[in-house]
């Protein structure tokens, strides 16, 4: 990629690297020169994926680090082993996520999603960020999804209890990720920070999400959407990869694929619902998200 930031062993954590979209970047990351931290809940499955990696790339930097983000003890568990082994930080892309169509709720009883996909990346950014070297390349990059279009924030019913669609946990989970790095971005730029906050979403792919689905849903969307709509993995972390790399960039911007539908595509600026725009919702959000993973987040005071 072509403009990306010169690096000397910088560091990155790729949350969710073990498959899909985040093994993508995690590779994208490593032939860039980065030593990369594949955090992930499924240790025998992230260490399979680190003995392929390093088959294909031998000189890599890689390693494990254990995180369940819908744990938040086990976030801030990660966030000190990390802490031992590194002094600095110079990308953390939030990339895991999980997809369920029936309702769970993690150990402090919010929904799973929720928790996981949002919640769990706003605890370990908080817990991690004082890491980051001040400088434009120091990144926090968010992963949305076109799904956050289809909601809002459902301040009274978090866990979307009342909501009617299946995904309407998952699609608030991916507009609360969005808002987060916008918020991040905000707050980072009013605090004379050149840390920056970036999202992205991959587009249209079969990366994972939907080996939580039952079998016959799962199938029946591998084998009649996948195909028509959604591309590979590795163009799918081409976005991420651009908002983490990238020298031109800028905070607040949010990439995804420009084809049709943003399914697939050449990555570019990625087209928001106007209520993910809204920056009241934004800060409450962010206030919220303070009180459920009980974790101030100062940014002036980095």
């Amino acid at each position: 990629m072509e403009g990306n930031v010169n690096n000397d062993k910088k560091v990155a954590i790729v949350t969710g690297a073990n498959g899909g979209v985040g093994y993508e970047v995690t590779q994208g990351l490593l032939k860039n020169g980065f030593h990369v931290v594949m955090a992930c809940r499924n240790l025998e499955k992230t260490n399979q994926a680190k003995e392929q990696i390093l088959a294909e790339l031998p000189s890599s930097k890689l390693e494990v680090m254990a995180i369940d983000l819908s744990d938040f003890e086990s976030v801030k568990a990660f966030a000190g082993e990390f802490k031992s082994k590194f002094d600095r930080l110079d990308i953390l892309v939030n990339n895991a996520g999980v997809l369920f169509n029936t309702p769970k709720r993690n150990s402090a009883d919010i929904e799973m999603q929720f928790a996981t996909n949002h919640l769990g990346h706003f605890l370990l950014t908080s817990l991690l960020i004082k890491l980051m070297p001040d400088s434009e390349n120091s990144r926090v990059v968010s992963l949305s999804s076109l799904a956050h279009k289809k909601s809002e924030i459902y301040f009274d019913d978090l866990n979307c209890e009342l909501q009617t669609k299946w995904d309407a946990p998952y699609s608030q989970s991916k507009l609360a990720c969005l808002m987060f790095a916008d918020e991040l971005q905000r707050k980072l730029q009013h605090a004379g920070k050149k840390i920056i906050s970036i999202s992205a979403h991959p587009g249209g792919t079969d990366s994972g999400l939907f080996e939580h689905m039952s079998p016959i849903l799962m199938n029946i969307l591998r084998y009649t959407f996948v195909p028509i709509f959604l591309h590979s993995t590795e163009n799918a972390a081409k976005p991420i990869l651009k908002a983490a790399l990238d020298r031109n960039v800028n905070g607040g911007e949010y990439f995804g694929p420009t084809g049709l539908l943003e399914m697939k595509g050449t990555p570019g600026i990625a087209k928001r619902s106007k209520y993910s725009q809204r920056e009241d919702v934004a800060a409450k959000l962010w206030d919220i998200s303070e009180e459920l993973t009980g974790s101030a987040f100062e940014v002036g005071s980095l």
